[in-house]
């Protein structure tokens, strides 16, 4: 096999890399935000104890985790125009697919983060006359969602490697940016093995910045 990577410049990375590469950041911090609202309410659903909250809210959960993501992607891109009776464009359609996705995945985070608190804080806190809400608000949600920095941001980095599925739409991603310099030099062989060195370095950088958020965690413990 004869590689050559001397096309790989600083214009290849500006004219194909960079756009694809601002996209896949953009939808990985959108879609995590937005996921950690949404999924923090499903999750508070079906910690109500209320029926006609928490079997909505499981069922939505159950639905998506049982899903794969880019079959979730096509449904969105296809559906929501028919819907709404005009195009969304694909950049929204994956922000809005994702964020509807991964909401799923963080609600299960959320929950077991909640369900970390000791019962003796809660009921304290109901003893001191703070209502459901204030309890969550106050008591509970700071302390779990210090527990659950680690989990977010492992799954945070999954999301970013899943972001790569947003091919099956067309969209601008990272991959998508190597494959059509990959085309259009006539090496997509190099191309896909530096994408492939690009998304291990993004991916292991932030890895690695999680084991230093768990040491940290684990030393405040």
């Amino acid at each position: 096999m004869n590689l050559d990577l001397s096309f790989y410049n600083w214009e290849l990375f500006t004219s194909y890399i960079q756009k694809g590469l601002i996209f896949s950041v953009q939808l990985t911090i959108i879609a995590t935000i937005g996921g950690i609202l949404l999924g923090t309410v499903l999750a508070l659903m079906r910690l109500s104890g209320k029926p006609w909250l928490a079997l909505p809210a499981t069922a939505y959960v159950n639905t998506m985790r049982s899903i794969p993501l880019v079959m979730v992607i096509l449904w969105f891109f296809l559906l929501i125009p028919l819907i709404i009776g005009k195009p969304i464009g694909v950049n929204l359609s994956a922000i809005i697919t994702f964020i509807a996705f991964e909401a799923a995945y963080f609600s299960e985070i959320v929950r077991a983060g909640i369900q970390s608190i000791p019962k003796g804080q809660v009921y304290a806190a109901q003893a001191l006359g703070m209502t459901y809400s204030q309890n969550m608000r106050l008591v509970v949600l700071p302390q779990a969602f210090r527990n659950m920095i680690p989990v977010f941001m492992t799954q945070t980095i999954i999301l970013f490697q899943d972001t790569s599925l947003v091919y099956a739409i067309g969209a601008y991603d990272l991959l998508k940016g190597f494959e059509i310099a990959g085309k259009n030099f006539g090496r997509p062989i190099e191309t896909y093995l530096l994408a492939a060195l690009t998304y291990f370095l993004i991916c292991f950088t932030l890895s690695r910045i999680v084991k230093r958020i768990q040491e940290k965690v684990a030393i405040v413990r």
